[in-house]
C-alpha cells in the first residue's frame, strides 16, 4: 500500500528517485517550474520534445526517461540529490487546454505499470508528483466525487487538509495499491498575507 502525503515544499529540492511532471504533447511548457526543468534536467527536455515533434506521444500516456548521471561540471556537486528518472505524465495537448480527467488516469495506469518494474528491479521507494497543472481538475465538482474525496482524507495521517487537498489526493488514486511506495504529493504554496 502507498503512502500518499501532500506537500507544499518546492519540488525542485525533493529527494524522491522519481519526478512526475504534468505535460502536454505539444511540447511547449508555460509553467515557471516546468520551465525550469528545462535546464536542470536538459537531457529528459531533449527526449520528451523529440516525442512531440515525431508525434509518437498520445495523451494518456507516460514517457519515462532514466536519467544520465554527470561525473564533471558544476551539476555533479547536487547529483545525489536529484530524480534518477522523470516520468512526463499528457494530460492536455496543448498547453492551453486544460488537462481531462480520462487522460490523467490512463497516464496514472501507465506510470503504475512502469513503477511496478522500477521498484521490483530498482529499488525505487520515493516519486514527487508536481500537482500545480491539475488543480483544474479539482475545481470541476462534478469530476470528483465526494466519497472518493472522503477515502483520500480518511487514509491521511493528517486530518488539517482543506478541501482542494483531498481533492488532489483522490486525483491520484490510481496509485494507492502501489506497495512499498511513498508518493509525494507537491501543491503550490500558499499566499502570505502582509499587514
Amino acid at each position: 500500500m502507498a503512502i500518499l502525503s501532500v506537500t507544499r515544499a518546492p519540488i525542485l529540492n525533493t529527494r524522491a528517485q522519481v519526478l512526475v511532471l504534468p505535460v502536454n504533447t505539444a511540447g511547449i511548457l508555460l509553467d515557471p517550474i516546468l520551465m525550469r526543468t528545462q535546464t536542470l534536467y536538459a537531457d529528459n527536455y531533449r527526449q520528451y520534445r523529440r516525442a512531440c515533434l515525431e508525434s509518437w506521444l498520445t495523451t494518456g500516456s507516460c514517457l519515462m526517461h532514466k536519467r544520465q548521471r554527470e561525473h564533471a561540471g558544476l551539476g555533479a556537486s547536487s547529483n545525489g540529490n536529484q530524480p534518477q528518472y522523470i516520468a512526463n505524465l499528457t494530460i492536455a495537448r496543448h498547453p492551453y487546454h486544460d488537462p481531462k480527467m480520462v487522460w490523467l488516469n490512463a497516464a496514472l495506469m501507465d506510470l503504475k505499470q512502469q513503477l511496478t518494474k522500477l521498484i521490483r528491479y530498482d529499488g525505487v521507494r520515493r516519486i514527487a508528483i508536481f500537482a500545480r497543472p491539475l488543480l483544474s481538475l479539482c475545481s470541476n465538482d462534478s469530476v470528483i466525487a465526494a466519497d472518493a474525496i472522503e477515502n483520500a482524507a480518511s487514509e491521511m495521517e493528517d486530518t488539517a487538509l482543506s478541501a482542494s487537498d483531498t481533492a488532489v489526493l483522490a486525483l491520484f488514486d490510481e496509485l494507492k495499491d502501489v506497495p512499498r511506495l511513498r508518493i509525494d504529493i507537491h501543491l503550490p504554496r500558499l499566499p502570505t498575507l502582509s499587514a
